[in-house]
């Protein structure tokens, strides 16, 4: 009975020293406790709950709406009755792509026609997707997606969901605050899995339906050094700002990229990752299930003049939905929306290194490095989520032993060269322009600078909780203007940051955070 008693005392003791010292930090220091930008509006979004048990466990707890939490199952949420519904290709979202203002005209002249030409080796080494073979949110055209929202200003309806935006006028949304507090929300209960939300039409399908077999053309590194990567040559790429002719001497390896001793020492003792490696470098063929296919949902390609004979082609791809992650059978991370991208980085018209971005990070990787199906490199898309990676297989982050890991695999292979809108760039004008290959696509949404998809769902919801500081709803993400375009090196990350560029693919590392970017930074 006393042994009871002390460990309820120490029990209760412990938990009001906890609560007291909550309360003085946060009182001393709120900005302690934001960790990301929906922490910013903690006090109206806790005061959201009915429930004053909820409320009160939320503040001094950190447990927030337990009474919504339900274990993730196999499948994400459960088809509605409006599921069924079919769609046809008399949709008016259809016109959204070829209503924009930028066509063809007779005021183009060589000048004006050569700042849109895009290079054919942008194209010649386009990169390849491999879905998820099980995946659940496919590939999502933004014409499709912006005709099933409705635009809020934080939670509040702008216009009704009868009015749409469209991909010529997004921008106009811009007039409310700048456009950061806008959210393109949706029409539809994300849990009733909408179809336009899943997007299964728009699965990569070979226009032949014939399957061939792709062979890996890739020189893993497993020794040896990259022909030409000497630091002279890689010094007039690896930095768009650093000049072609800077004096060199005393410059480190990793000032320009190369991966350390203990980086190469780590990836040696990935034993499987070295078979795969062997079996790729001797020509094994790698059996894939499907040839390259068309999506009905396009692709989007921007290209960027960086000057000193560089140029960057970013490859970006949208899903309406991202199915967040689960840790010990908990979904964190949902939000309706998603961008995902690859640099390409040339010099010269050669192909130098390439970015997958992941999450809020990515890794970069020589061109060599990558598997490539001919000359063009390939990517795996995660599951869910859809972070891109260099390889199949699990591939680990954030947090220890794998709790939080992304999955990919050889499923449908994309090819966005299939159907794309492609676009130049020019960041100290902040002028996009539709390329002589796709000269009437809009260009409105691009400036669009608000979130393309809900605000992160109130405590009040049915389908919010929030455990450790996690959310299972989080904010729509922004746009492609958002992503550190006139970035210096290939990484998403600060200019001043490391950017190691791998000359080997392997999940022995875990991908650098970037944690809450300030969107400002990538538009100055």
């Amino acid at each position: 009975m006393v042994q009871k008693a002390t460990a309820a005392i120490v029990i209760l003791s412990s938990l009001i020293a906890y609560v007291t010292v909550n309360s003085a930090v946060r009182a001393v220091n709120p900005r302690a406790f934001v960790w990301s930008a929906e922490d910013n509006d903690e006090k109206h979004w806790i005061a959201s709950s009915p429930s004053w048990l909820d409320r009160k466990a939320c503040r001094w707890l950190g447990l927030c709406g337990t009474a919504h939490f339900h274990p993730a199952g196999p499948r994400f949420g459960q088809r509605g009755p409006s599921s069924a519904d079919e769609e046809d290709d008399t949709e008016p979202w259809r016109s959204y792509w070829w209503n924009g203002t930028d066509a063809v005209d007779e005021t183009w002249d060589e000048t004006e026609r050569s700042r849109r030409l895009i290079p054919d080796y942008v194209f010649r080494y386009a990169p390849l997707v491999h879905l998820f073979s099980d995946e659940q949110f496919w590939p999502g055209d933004i014409a499709e997606h912006l005709y099933h929202v409705t635009p809020t200003l934080n939670y509040t309806p702008i216009q009704s969901q009868e009015q749409h935006p469209s991909l010529e006028d997004l921008d106009e949304l811009n007039q409310w605050q700048d456009g950061y507090p806008v959210f393109l929300t949706s029409n539809d209960n994300v849990e009733d899995r909408p179809p336009w939300m899943e997007g299964e039409k728009n699965i990569p399908r070979s226009p032949s339906g014939d399957v061939e077999q792709s062979w890996a053309d890739w020189d893993g590194r497993v020794d040896g050094g990259i022909p030409d990567d000497t630091p002279e040559e890689r010094a007039k790429w690896y930095d768009a700002a650093q000049l072609a002719d800077e004096d060199l001497d005393g410059m480190s390896p990793d000032a320009l990229g190369y991966p350390q001793p203990e980086d190469i020492l780590n990836f040696k003792d990935d034993e499987i990752v070295r078979d795969e490696l062997r079996k790729r470098y001797g020509g094994e063929p790698i059996h894939a299930e499907t040839s390259k296919g068309r999506s009905d949902a396009p692709a989007i390609l921007l290209v960027m003049d960086k000057g000193n004979g560089i140029i960057d082609a970013f490859w970006f791809f949208f899903y309406s939905f991202n199915l967040g992650n689960v840790v010990l059978n908990v979904r964190f991370g949902n939000h309706i929306g998603d961008w995902e991208h690859c640099l390409v980085r040339f010099h010269h018209g050669k192909p130098k290194a390439l970015f997958f971005s992941a999450h809020s990070a990515g890794e970069a990787y020589s061109y060599e490095a990558v598997e490539k199906i001919g000359e063009r490199p390939v990517i795996y898309s995660a599951t869910g989520t859809h972070a891109m990676y260099a390889t199949p297989g699990i591939h680990s982050y954030i947090l220890p032993w794998g709790l939080l890991h992304d999955q990919t695999d050889r499923g449908p292979l994309w090819d966005p060269l299939l159907n794309s809108h492609s676009y130049t760039y020019d960041f100290g004008e902040d002028n996009l322009r539709a390329s002589t290959t796709t000269p009437s696509s809009p260009t409105g949404w691009f400036y669009f600078q608000g979130h393309w998809g809900d605000k992160f769902y109130p405590l009040g919801d049915q389908r919010q909780y929030r455990f450790a500081g996690q959310y299972h709803y989080v904010n729509g993400p922004m746009g492609p203007r958002f992503k550190h375009l006139n970035r210096r090196k290939v990484c998403q990350g600060p200019d001043t940051s490391p950017c190691v560029i791998k000359d080997y693919v392997g999940e022995h590392k875990r991908a650098k955070r970037w944690v809450n970017p300030d969107p400002a930074e990538y538009l100055s």
